[in-house]
């Protein structure tokens, strides 16, 4: 095999979780590893047969990943309603209006993703929609994609009226008569949206994830955990994976029914082996997603003490603490990764303690061992926007990774409007404690939750070293004790990720680690933190292949 060879720029080594990074000058690519750096791997660009890469001055970090995303969702938004560009109420209803006008044949009118700032409360009346969709039944997504907004048509398509109870999980929003609003929450939402709202054809969903694995290798991004899949997305992963539409890696979190879970079980462990057996090294299936609650937007995230604004209500928990400490020891012992969405104080309690019990099984070795053959199984509460004090601590006890999607920690319109308004200023403080849990010693990993919010690890980045937007430079930090430095932040996309991706030989560029590696215009270690989402991706390598830009032939196997 030929060989690669970086030089003219900074090489990154590695970052540690303290904020340290190791660099070199040049580093060797060859057979998907690194196989030399510094002089030695400056002698190997002598070679005849060397491909040498001129950084001009730039810098070749470790491949990014993502930690916490949902590429499908990401990508099908570009085939409903723009509603995503509004910028207000009247922008979402002309995008709907525009997109009925385009598509007169279309017997549903199905899109995402809308700002639930827009409306008082996130409350969203089916009778704005119904003015420009008629008799169309139309449903909308929130971008916090556990809310959905339909028109009469729609809910009239679904049964839904003022006798309809709520379901176990889910409420649906009424007006004073009791009669629906056009407002779906948590199962209300999905289960309407998985049910009686029409699938997206599985051409559809293929491109979409092409598209959407095509723009995370354009940002430097060579793994990605969907964090939110269903039996219904594995047929779409399948024929991306043998047509050669994955463009990074991705790892599929199976979704645990609270009402089904003992019989996913065995499920779950037939499709992760089926997956294996597949030899797509872009694919893998070996974490199990649990919804612990919902979001404190809608007054469904798990709270310990009820919510500032309805102090009769402390959310919506999904699992029952001993059903979800069951079903978290017995997937495990399967051999799965966990994987726990947990907003609330109280959610993250329930997941921190489910853990615990995990850890108290002491899982043989063998048992833990997965594809990676590692032992370290490490487990992963994703989110973690509220911890009430004491509860930091616990994850380095734990040995779980804390993933954050730093991108929220600042106080924008979401953060003034809804979200403190909701919990109370008392406990404002609670959220998004990244570096009080790196400084306990957990391990940190970031990712987007995309297309809840943008999947640019840049500006994200740049948001966990400032505490604020990039784009307010007159704002101050945010809970400021919380900043993080840019090796520890880079550390998250890396290091951390290569923990959770249960893939010890990435997130570094040290000898015999895999070569997955983005090429930057600039050093995010180096330049002012508000100037990193100006920083240009100039390539990226997965395996020392790579994949972006992509050569004119496509992506050869």
């Amino acid at each position: 095999m030929g060989v690669t060879v970086f030089i003219g720029g900074t090489v990154v080594v590695e970052a540690s979780r303290d904020g340290r990074t190791t660099t070199s000058d040049a580093v060797a690519f060859s057979s998907g590893r690194v196989v030399a750096l510094g002089r030695e791997a400056s002698a190997l660009a002598e070679s005849a047969e060397a491909e040498v890469v001129d950084l001009d001055g730039g810098t070749l970090i470790p491949g990014l990943g993502e930690g916490h995303a949902h590429p499908v969702l990401g990508g099908l938004e570009a085939a409903g309603p723009r509603v995503r560009e509004a910028s207000d109420l009247a922008g979402i209803i002309a995008a709907v209006a525009e997109w009925k006008r385009d598509n007169p044949e279309a017997e549903w009118i199905v899109g995402a993703s809308y700002d639930a700032t827009f409306a008082p409360g996130g409350r969203f009346d089916a009778r704005w929609l119904d003015e420009v969709t008629g008799d169309t039944p139309t449903v909308l997504r929130a971008w916090d994609y556990h809310t959905a907004w339909a028109n009469s048509a729609a809910l009239a398509a679904g049964g839904i009226t003022a006798a309809t109870p709520d379901p176990e999980l889910g409420r649906i929003v009424r007006r004073e008569d009791g009669s629906p609003l056009g407002t779906l929450q948590e199962a209300a939402a999905n289960d309407f949206l998985a049910g009686v709202a029409p699938p997206f054809a599985l051409d559809a969903r293929v491109a979409a994830i092409e598209s959407a694995t095509r723009e995370y290798a354009a940002q430097g991004t060579t793994w990605v955990q969907d964090a939110w899949v269903d039996p219904a997305d594995l047929e779409t992963y399948r024929v991306a994976a043998a047509t050669g539409r994955l463009h990074t890696r991705v790892n599929l979190a199976l979704r645990a029914d609270p009402a089904g879970w003992r019989d996913q079980v065995a499920e779950f462990t037939a499709v992760r082996d089926e997956i294996r057996g597949l030899g797509r090294e872009r694919l893998s299936a070996e974490t199990v997603k649990f919804f612990v609650d919902g979001v404190i937007e809608n007054h469904t995230a798990a709270l310990t003490a009820p919510y500032a604004d309805r102090p009769d209500d402390r959310g919506l928990p999904n699992w029952t603490p001993e059903e979800l400490s069951a079903a978290a020891i017995s997937f495990a012992a399967a051999g799965f990764q966990l994987h726990l969405h947990a907003i609330g104080d109280a959610a993250n309690r329930l997941a921190l303690d489910a853990l615990e019990a995990v850890r108290a099984q002491d899982a043989p070795d063998e048992v833990r061992r997965g594809r990676s053959g590692a032992a370290d199984r490490a487990h992963v509460i994703a989110h973690v926007a509220m911890l009430a004090p004491g509860d930091a601590e616990r994850f380095a006890r734990l040995g779980a990774i804390a993933n954050f999607e730093p991108y929220w920690a600042q106080c924008d319109a979401v953060m003034r409007e809804l979200t403190i308004p909701h919990i109370g200023h008392d406990r404002e403080g609670w959220q998004y404690l990244i570096a009080s849990v790196l400084d306990g010693g957990a391990t940190v990993s970031f990712g987007s939750d995309w297309p809840v919010t943008t999947k640019d690890w840049r500006p994200a980045f740049s948001t966990a070293v400032l505490r604020r937007s990039h784009l307010d430079s007159d704002a101050p930090a945010w809970l400021p004790h919380e900043r993080i430095t840019a090796g520890a932040a880079l550390a998250a996309y890396t290091t951390g990720i290569a923990r959770q991706a249960l893939a010890p030989d990435r997130g570094a560029l040290a000898v015999g680690m895999a070569a997955d590696a983005a090429w930057l215009s600039a050093d995010p270690l180096r330049v002012d933190p508000a100037s990193i989402p100006e920083i240009e991706v100039l390539g990226t390598w997965l395996a020392g292949e790579r994949i972006h830009p992509l050569p004119p032939a496509g992506l050869g196997r």
